[in-house]
Order: structure tokens, then C-alpha cells, then sequence
């Protein structure tokens, strides 16, 4: 599993891709935080991609900034098919 809770930056791009295609099959790729999801207040500008799904697919986003210990490891546990996603709210 590979845990990404920073934005991408365009330096660390290609060493992410390559710790990616190093890692076992099943790959896991788990978004945390607003960063890790989207860029947080970085975003997306000359020196970052955004959010790690710009770079490599995401199989769980774990939003918050940062997220909560309950929302980090449900989440991990999501990833590994242990639990059931969280009902929506109406």
C-alpha cells in the first residue's frame, strides 16, 4: 500500500511512478488528506501535478486536512477490503 499525503510536485514525479511500478501486485493507492486528494492549497501550478490521482490511480481518498485517526484508518481498511464504505448521509 502506498500512502500519499502530500501534493505531487513536478520534482517528485517520476520517483513516485517508479516506487509505483517497484511495489507488489495488489497495488494499493490510498489519497490522504486534502493534499494527497487534490493538491490542497497548493493545487495544481508550475511546481505540482495536484493530487496523486493526476499521476498514478487511486483505489481510496481519505479527505480532512488532516484527517482524523478514525477517517485514516478506515480508510487503510478500505483499501484492504476489511470493512464496507461508510453509509452517505441524507
Amino acid at each position: 500500500m502506498l500512502l500519499v499525503t502530500g501534493p505531487v510536485t513536478r520534482n517528485m514525479e517520476l520517483a513516485l511512478r517508479k516506487t509505483y511500478d517497484a511495489m507488489p501486485a495488489p497495488r494499493l493507492v490510498v489519497a490522504v488528506g486534502a493534499c494527497g486528494c487534490s493538491g490542497g492549497i497548493f493545487g495544481r501550478n508550475y511546481a505540482t501535478v495536484g493530487g496523486v490521482d493526476a499521476v498514478l490511480p487511486v483505489n481510496v481518498y481519505i479527505p480532512g486536512c488532516p484527517p482524523n485517526p478514525h477517517a485514516l484508518l478506515h480508510g487503510i481498511l478500505l483499501a484492504m477490503g476489511r470493512v464496507s464504505p461508510l453509509p452517505l448521509s441524507a
